[in-house]
């Protein structure tokens, strides 16, 4: 309980932080993001969060308008078509993740934690793998932090099983440095 209210107060500070200190990048990209093609800065999907709870994750589009539904799959690899010259640059830098913060600011995420799945791909989730809903979704956890769209599902899986029987705040922290490695070496970044 105490861990849990903890880690809370932890991601609300960080993020609010973050966001102000953040808030010229944001909006130099939200401008480059309209300049650069036709359609909304911010790209707004539904995902499932802690006990299957259904909320609308905020990323700065990085594919053109639509395209979520002319691709197969979640993830995008290299030379997809669909993401723009601009988009290119932000995912690469993780600078596409960053309106995730205010998915933190009001209780939807946590800033380390498995990434948040979509209702379609929690409905394939065996019952080991759903474990990963009894933790928020994070903005960087160790999906991101090793391989991330390079890994296989299985290796992906196997990360946030162990990331939600392990947890700890200390855990949380070594995540967000080893994030910082991940961002600058752009590592299965597309």
């Amino acid at each position: 309980m105490y861990k849990r209210f903890g880690k809370r107060l932890i991601d609300t500070v960080l993020s609010l932080i973050a966001f102000i200190i953040l808030s010229p990048l944001l909006l130099i990209t939200a401008l480059a993001v309209k300049i650069s093609s036709p359609g909304p800065v911010l790209f707004k999907q539904q995902r499932l969060g802690l006990h299957g709870k259904v909320f609308t994750i905020y990323k700065f589009r990085s594919m053109s308008d639509g395209a979520e539904h002319t691709g197969s799959g979640v993830y995008s690899g290299k030379g997809d078509p669909r993401v723009t010259k601009v988009g290119k640059i932000i995912r690469a830098t993780s600078i596409d993740e960053l309106p995730q913060l205010i998915n933190i600011i009001v209780g939807d995420m946590a800033i380390v934690g498995p990434r948040p799945p979509l209702p379609e791909e929690y409905a394939r989730y065996n019952r080991l793998y759903a474990t990963r809903m009894l933790v928020k979704p994070g903005i960087t956890g160790p999906w991101q932090v090793s391989g991330r769209s390079d890994l296989s599902a299985e290796e992906s899986e196997a990360l946030d099983v162990a990331y939600v029987q392990n947890w700890s705040i200390m855990g949380d922290i070594v995540l967000l440095f080893r994030t910082v490695g991940a961002v600058l070496s752009h590592k299965g970044a597309y």
